[in-house]
C-alpha cells in the first residue's frame, strides 16, 4: 500500500504504525505482565508466612517501569530522527546522547529499585523466622543486614552508572579522591562514629530488639537499631530517635536485665499509735508481702519500722517484684498497698496527716 510507504518526518507511516501499535499493546499489557513475572519470582523464593499478594504489592512499580522502559526501547527502533534536523551522534553531547544515556541511567534505576524490593520482601521471610526463635538477635540482626545490603546494592549501581553509562574510571576516580576524600571524611565525621557505634552495640550486645532502655531521660522500648540512629518508643507512645554514637559514649542501662523491680517508700502512722500495733502491722505487712505471687523470692526485701517522722511513726516498705515489667511492677504495688490499708485499718491505727 502507498500509504504505508509515505514518510513523516522521514519515517514511513508502516513504521510509525509499528511504533504505536508496540507502544500501545505494551503498556496496556504492563500490569499482566508485571504480575506474570512476579509470580515467577515468587515461586522461587515463597514462604508460607507471606503472601504472594504482598510480593506483588512491594514488585509490582518497579517491575513496571522496567517493563515500560523495555517496551520504548523495543517500540523506539522502528523511528529515527530525521537527518535535516542535523542532529549530534549519540558519542557527541547533544540531544541523542542525553536521551540515550537518560535512557541507560532508568534502565539501571529501575533494576536496582527491583532488587531493593526483593531484598525487603526476602528480609520480611527472615524476620518472620526470627519471630518464632526465642532469642532477640536475629529480630536485630535481620533489618540491620537489609540496610546494609540495599546500601550496598545501590552503591553498586551508583558506580555501574558512572562507570558504563559516562564512561568514568571508577577505581581512578575514588583513588584520586586525595585532600578532597579527606575532607568529606571529615564532614562525615558524625556519620562515620554512629556507623562504628552501630558495630558495636552489635558486637557487644548492650541491648537488643525489643528490650528497655534508658539513657539520660529517655526510656524506652528499642524498635530498631540503624546504621546512624536507634528508634525507642516511649512509655507515651513517642517514637525517639537517638545517634548511636551516643549510646555508646552515655551510660545506659538496660532495664530488661533486671531480674527484679524495686518499690519502696514510707507508711506514715499517727504518733499515737501504741509499740504493740506498730509490732504487729509491720509483721503482717511483711508477711504479705512474701507471700505475693509476684515478689522475687530469693530477696523479697524487708518491712522495719524506721523511725520516728514530723508527727508521725514511719515504717519502711521495701520489696522486690519478678522480673523487669513497669506494668506489673504497679500492679503489684497497688494490690500490696490495698493490704497495707487493711492491715492498719484492722489493727484500729490511723495513717498521720501531713504536718503544714
Amino acid at each position: 500500500m502507498e500509504f504505508l510507504q509515505t514518510e513523516i518526518l522521514e519515517n514511513k507511516v508502516s513504521d510509525i504504525l509499528w511504533f504505536i501499535g508496540i507502544l500501545s499493546y505494551g503498556l496496556l499489557l504492563k500490569r499482566l505482565l508485571s504480575v506474570l513475572f512476579t509470580k515467577i519470582l515468587y515461586r522461587f523464593i515463597k514462604h508460607d508466612s507471606v503472601s504472594i499478594q504482598t510480593c506483588i504489592d512491594m514488585l509490582g512499580k518497579p517491575v513496571e517501569l522496567f517493563i515500560v522502559l523495555m517496551i520504548v526501547s523495543s517500540s523506539a527502533f522502528y523511528l529515527h530522527f530525521p537527518n535535516a534536523w542535523n542532529l549530534e551522534s549519540p558519542e557527541n553531547f547533544g540531544l541523542k546522547m542525553i536521551l540515550s544515556k537518560g535512557f541507560q541511567c532508568l534502565i539501571i534505576i529501575s533494576i536496582n529499585w527491583i532488587l531493593v524490593r526483593v531484598i525487603k520482601f526476602i528480609s520480611l521471610i527472615f524476620q518472620e523466622r526470627a519471630a518464632l526463635t526465642e532469642t532477640k538477635l536475629d529480630d536485630q540482626f535481620v533489618p540491620f543486614f537489609k540496610d546494609l545490603v540495599i546500601l550496598l546494592v545501590s552503591t553498586l549501581s551508583f558506580f555501574l552508572i558512572l562507570g558504563v553509562v559516562f564512561k568514568i574510571d571508577v577505581v581512578a576516580l575514588v583513588t584520586g579522591l586525595g585532600i578532597g576524600g579527606l575532607a568529606i571524611a571529615l564532614a562525615a565525621k558524625e556519620t562515620l562514629e554512629n556507623l562504628f557505634a552501630s558495630l558495636t552495640i552489635f558486637v557487644d550486645f548492650p541491648f537488643v530488639v525489643g528490650d528497655s532502655i534508658q539513657i539520660d531521660k529517655v526510656a524506652g522500648d528499642v524498635e530498631k537499631i540503624g546504621f546512624r540512629s536507634t528508634r525507642i518508643r516511649t512509655a507515651d507512645g513517642s517514637l525517639v530517635t537517638i545517634p548511636n554514637r551516643l549510646l555508646t559514649a552515655q551510660a545506659l542501662e538496660n532495664m530488661s536485665s533486671r531480674q527484679f523491680r524495686r518499690a519502696k517508700y514510707h507508711v506514715k502512722l499517727q504518733i499515737e499509735t501504741s509499740s504493740e500495733t506498730v509490732y504487729k502491722i509491720v509483721h503482717e505487712i511483711q508477711e504479705e508481702v512474701v507471700k505475693h505471687e509476684k515478689i522475687y523470692k530469693t530477696d523479697p526485701g524487708v518491712t522495719r519500722f524506721e523511725g520516728f517522722g514530723e508527727g508521725s511513726l514511719d515504717i519502711l516498705v521495701s520489696y522486690n517484684v519478678a522480673g523487669n515489667n513497669a506494668a506489673v511492677l504497679n500492679a503489684t504495688k497497688e494490690e500490696i498497698n490495698y493490704k497495707i490499708i487493711e492491715i492498719v485499718e484492722r489493727n484500729g491505727a490511723k495513717f498521720a496527716n501531713p504536718v503544714r
